[in-house]
């Protein structure tokens, strides 16, 4: 038996909707997809699948958002870590082209979705605000804002002056706005996907991971502690963090933990004087850092942190000085929370769509926009399952890469850590 692990001591465990009952799997079970996974993109291909009548079975470790899907920063952020013009020369223009349309298109397709199911989950679309404090990082902001504004895109660059008017510090020298972004409660969304799915006639069942995956004749055969599911197909969506159940898989992602500081509720005053309009922001530097104000007034400062589980803000306290150093007048405020989970980074920082063996796909590697773009995915994971490889998706399937000296990969994400940190104090 695996014993269930409490959720993360973070301020979203603290506030978020009730759960929906989600029992472990007790009894063998058959169904024609089987889902290892139950973040969003596992839960939003559960609901994508049921939607259509198809039935699907979601097999989660612990229980829904209990990973980095209902501790993440709560940003809905449009796009890919690439710039446009780079995906479609990686790509080429067709592909490229679908590929940009669909990821650009993912925030207005998660809050739609929200809306169509009246999720419960603080969701805003107030938009996101990518900045830099130095003249590299703002000519590569200014040069994606070009590509999106000549695609059509509702993008503006912004200069000094105006940053200054909607963050209210003087940190950054330019950036761009994309109206298409927004926020939410991640645990309530988590939460919200798993009633929608299981509205939809998903099942969903916590505290069962699956412990072997094998072909068992036509249909694929996965262990759990307590029950056998039998399945036509299978999807992989564990993302940060994936096992060995299926090989190699593990070796193709980097898990970086992500973390997160929260204050109390400030005053309405202080909030309005740092995020007056209410969009989210990430930093464009050699260690990204990342804030908004939610609902309640409270600061939440995203960034790079320990590579290991934290619960207290004093773990990330580094973050705290950042936003004192933004906003001197939060010195004095109350941090009441702290904590982390693990996302996946990928090699060449694209989402991994794979199909290693005929009913087998796998989807990984959000590389830190897994919000919207997991949840967008689910649509397009759920056509692959019905369709099969006739069935064309709007981004690429590959095969299966190990990333080269992945052992090394926790002393590398360390110093790459310490010494971004440093280049982005001297402002170099």
């Amino acid at each position: 038996m695996t014993a269930r692990l409490p959720l993360p001591p973070s301020l979203y465990a603290d506030t978020a909707v009730a759960p929906v009952a989600t029992p472990p799997l007790d009894v063998d079970k058959t169904a024609s997809v089987a889902i290892v996974g139950g973040g969003y993109t596992g839960l939003s291909t559960a609901l994508h699948l049921a939607e259509q009548g198809v039935e699907a079975l979601v097999l989660e470790a612990q229980e829904p958002g209990w990973g980095a899907s209902g501790n993440n920063g709560g940003h809905t952020n449009p796009g890919l870590k690439h710039d446009p013009d780079q995906i479609e020369a990686d790509f080429g223009a067709e592909l490229g082209r679908r590929m940009i349309d669909f990821a650009y298109g993912t925030t207005n397709f998660t809050h739609d979705l929200i809306g169509r199911y009246q999720i419960p989950c603080e969701a805003r679309q107030n938009g996101t605000l990518r900045t830099a404090y130095n003249e590299a990082s703002a000519a590569a902001i200014e040069a994606t804002a070009k590509q999106c504004i000549r695609r059509g895109m509702p993008v503006t660059y912004l200069n000094r002056e105006q940053l200054r008017e909607m963050t209210g510090t003087d940190r950054y020298i330019g950036g761009m706005l994309d109206s298409r972004g927004g926020d939410l409660h991640p645990l309530s969304y988590a939460r919200g996907l798993a009633r929608a799915a299981i509205s939809a006639g998903a099942k969903v069942h916590g505290e069962t991971p699956a412990l072997s995956l094998r072909r068992d004749g036509s249909r694929w055969r996965i262990e759990t502690p307590r029950a056998i599911v039998h399945a036509d197909k299978v999807l992989l969506a564990t993302n940060g963090f994936t096992d060995d159940l299926w090989p190699a898989l593990r070796r193709t992602i980097v898990p970086v933990f992500s973390s997160i500081a929260a204050t109390a509720p400030l005053s309405d005053e202080v909030a309005r004087s740092i995020m007056p309009t209410r969009p989210v922001l990430y930093e464009s530097g050699h260690i990204t850092v990342y804030y908004r104000i939610d609902q309640q007034n409270r600061l939440l400062m995203g960034g790079r942190g320990p590579m290991r589980w934290i619960s207290a803000p004093n773990d990330v306290a580094y973050l705290m000085r950042y936003a004192e150093r933004l906003w001197p007048q939060l010195k004095g405020v109350a941090w009441t929370h702290g904590w982390n989970s693990r996302l996946a980074i990928t090699g060449d920082h694209y989402p991994h769509v794979h199909e290693p063996a005929e009913g087998v796909l796998i989807s990984l590697g959000c590389n830190g926009r897994g919000v919207a773009l997991s949840t967008a995915m689910g649509a397009q994971l759920a056509r692959r399952l019905i369709g099969g490889a006739r069935a064309e998706i709007d981004m690429p399937v590959t095969g299966i890469k190990p990333i080269p000296m992945h052992a090394f990969w926790p002393v590398g994400v360390t110093t790459a850590v310490i010494a971004g940190r440093v280049r982005d104090r001297l402002g170099i």
